[in-house]
């Protein structure tokens, strides 16, 4: 069983990147009047305590969310997840990509979760409201796979592996590669860590090469403390949905704004 725990990591600042664009283009699905679909491969457990040991232990959130929260004005889709969650499980929690979905998804949209851990879907389970999603504790790509294409068919697809099996780099492309040809008006969204290793080159070449039309945004900033490899975060979107550049580009303009000591303008 893998031993990562997201846990120690929730709230930086790649999450932080990760879940503002989430946030935004779920936003924008649901100006539709049309149900659709959310699917997550690697959902972990959901929620996460920023004032427990390991987030303070790590001291990433402090970093993160904690340090630029004040980046999103109060009725951004992220910003309107934050209120939604606390207001429910308290103002030191930081919701997962699952609960951000649940609070920005409405009654007619579905939700499919997959998460490997027990004790990570444990947890995922307690963290939802009882018939909030259909979680299965399976491998993600077998879920995902089973699922495409979903009913109903709109929707997105967050990829979101902790890439601590090293063959997920070489294996993402095939994975996406079948299910784009399956789900072919699906979002599909992965995001992946950039390294001082580049263990992501390789992946992103190969998915560009297969996807010449999608969005690759991604941000840079400095290790979260001495050691950390982790010097930036990266979204590839297939099929990115209208307006989505443009958020994009407004966050990068925020990242920018981290100096080398890791303070934030506002």
């Amino acid at each position: 069983m893998l031993s990562y725990q997201h846990i120690y990591h929730a709230g930086n600042l790649a999450d932080v990147h990760k879940h503002a664009l989430l946030a935004w283009m779920l936003s924008y699905l649901t100006r539709k009047d049309k149900p659709l679909s959310y699917i997550e491969t690697h959902a972990g457990r959901g929620l996460y305590d920023l004032s427990g040991a390991e987030a303070t232990r790590t001291g990433e959130a402090a970093q993160g969310i904690e340090k630029v929260a004040g980046w999103f004005d109060p009725d951004h889709p992220l910003s309107r997840a934050l209120q939604t969650v606390r207001a429910r499980h308290g103002p030191r929690c930081y919701p997962g990509s699952p609960l951000i979905a649940h609070a920005l998804l409405r009654p007619c949209d579905s939700l499919h979760l997959a998460e490997l851990h027990p004790r990570e879907y444990a947890a995922l389970l307690a963290s939802l409201p009882p018939r909030a999603a259909r979680c299965a504790q399976q491998d993600g790509f077998a879920l995902a796979h089973a699922l495409t294409p979903p009913t109903p068919r709109r929707g997105l697809m967050l990829i979101d592996p902790s890439y601590e099996i090293k063959s997920d780099y070489m294996d993402i492309p095939r994975h996406i590669a079948r299910l784009t040809r399956a789900w072919n008006v699906g979002i599909i969204c992965l995001w992946y860590p950039i390294l001082t290793t580049e263990l992501h080159a390789k992946m992103l070449t190969q998915l560009q090469k297969t996807h010449p039309d999608a969005m690759r945004h991604e941000v840079r900033f400095h290790p979260a403390r001495a050691g950390h490899t982790m010097v930036g975060s990266g979204l590839f979107v297939i099929r990115p949905p209208f307006g989505i550049a443009e958020e994009a580009a407004q966050l990068t303009e925020k990242f920018k704004t981290l100096n080398r000591s890791g303070s934030s303008k506002p």
